[in-house]
């Protein structure tokens, strides 16, 4: 079974720092674009940041300067996040868009997510 699994979500203080990590597990034959959503209490999931098979991100406008998508070349991908704020607080979901057994592609595959807690 093909999954994603997120960790490195905690609680920290304002101006802190975390690093989220995404595990792809499975038979997977290969990763196009992986990426990170968050979702606020009440508030409709969001991009925060995401990655392509070249390398190339794009961030949010919210957490550009602050946060850092990046991935290796196994099936991993990281969110190094700074200077975090209250407003960063959220679940926090990784997403990839890969090819696995036979070919078949999974253009939307989410993780559980993981909490994020900023205090002020």
């Amino acid at each position: 079974q093909v999954q994603l699994v997120e960790s490195g979500g905690g609680l920290v203080q304002t101006g802190g720092s975390l690093r989220l990590s995404c595990a792809a597990s499975g038979t997977i034959l290969s990763i196009n674009g992986m990426g990170w959503y968050r979702q606020a209490p009440g508030k409709q999931r969001e991009l925060v940041a995401v990655i392509t098979s070249g390398g190339s991100t794009n961030y949010a406008d919210s957490v550009k300067g602050r946060f850092t998508i990046s991935r290796d070349n196994a099936k991993r991908a990281y969110l190094q996040m700074n200077s975090l704020k209250p407003e960063d607080t959220a679940v926090y979901y990784c997403n990839a868009d890969l090819y696995v057994r036979n070919g078949v592609r999974l253009s939307s595959l989410w993780g559980q997510g993981t909490q994020v807690t900023v205090s002020s």
